[in-house]
């Protein structure tokens, strides 16, 4: 017996990294999925995202866990394709207990045009996450069980760091905005036993971090990166390392904690 058996979560940006790795961990703890993923690029960020095959590779994952899953390419930024899909998930499983707003998006470089920069990264991270969590939480409430929302934020949600690069500066902006939408969401959903807090991780190794566009910057020993740097003798944490964490976050086991923001950073936060 799973300690998530027969609950169902909705997860975004599911195709590859930190989205798989959930969608992986709560399958293997009962969850049959709901997976949302982009698969496409976005003209102002400087690395590739997904492709419709990282969805179909998560797909066959879960499905090796024994649990069922409903996968669909659609952009956060959408509110009527993320209401497409949580209703897809609804009309294939007829419950939802478990929401992890994950999508998320940087531009790593200087260069583009800036206001479209901006633009871009605060509507897939911020906007994106409201999009989701708006789209679940009816389905939350009419199930009468509770639940849990756990929304992705960053290190980068508590401690700022100097940058004169544009999608740095939305990037930091749109995970500390995440923090007040799950402290509001908190206090709101309270009453109804659903429970909502964000989780800050340092570097993962995603499709964020390890590209062409972050090693030159490695290589070139960008000043920008020196700030990065975590107190644990821990470059870079491996996805599943942030599943694990959210696998208890959204089990009965964490039943008490909601409104908080949860660093899973190797220390970032203190350095």
């Amino acid at each position: 017996m799973g300690r998530l058996d027969d609950r169902v979560a909705f997860i975004t940006g599911a195709a590859r990294g930190q989205g798989r790795a959930h969608a992986v961990r709560l399958a293997s703890d009962g969850c049959d999925i709901i997976a949302l993923d982009i698969c496409a690029d976005i003209d102002t960020i400087d690395y590739p995202n997904a492709r419709p095959s990282d969805l179909e590779e998560t797909v066959k994952l879960v499905e090796n866990t024994g649990r069922r899953i409903v996968a669909h390419q659609g952009d956060v930024r959408d509110h009527d394709a993320v209401n497409a899909v949580v209703a897809a998930g609804l009309a294939e499983f007829g419950r939802l207990d478990i929401v992890i707003a994950n999508a998320g998006v940087i531009r790593l470089t200087s260069g583009g045009d800036d206001r479209q920069v901006f633009r871009d990264v605060i509507d897939v991270d911020l906007i994106g996450a409201w999009n989701t969590v708006h789209a679940a939480i009816p389905a939350l409430i009419d199930g009468g069980r509770g639940g849990s929302i756990v929304i992705t934020s960053s290190s980068a949600g508590l401690k700022g760091t100097g940058t004169d690069v544009t999608g740095a500066l939305a990037y930091t902006a749109a995970k500390r905005g995440l923090v007040g939408m799950m402290q509001v969401w908190a206090n709101d959903l309270g009453k109804h036993s659903i429970r909502v807090n964000t989780i800050h991780p340092t570097g993962v190794a995603t499709g964020m971090v390890m590209n062409e566009t972050m090693q030159k910057m490695f290589e070139s020993g960008d000043p920008g990166l020196a700030a990065m740097q975590n107190v644990l003798p821990i470059p870079v944490l491996a996805p599943e390392d942030i599943a694990n964490a959210v696998a208890f976050l959204v089990s009965d086991e964490a039943k008490f904690i909601t409104g908080t923001a949860w660093p899973l950073d190797a220390g970032f936060a203190v350095r």
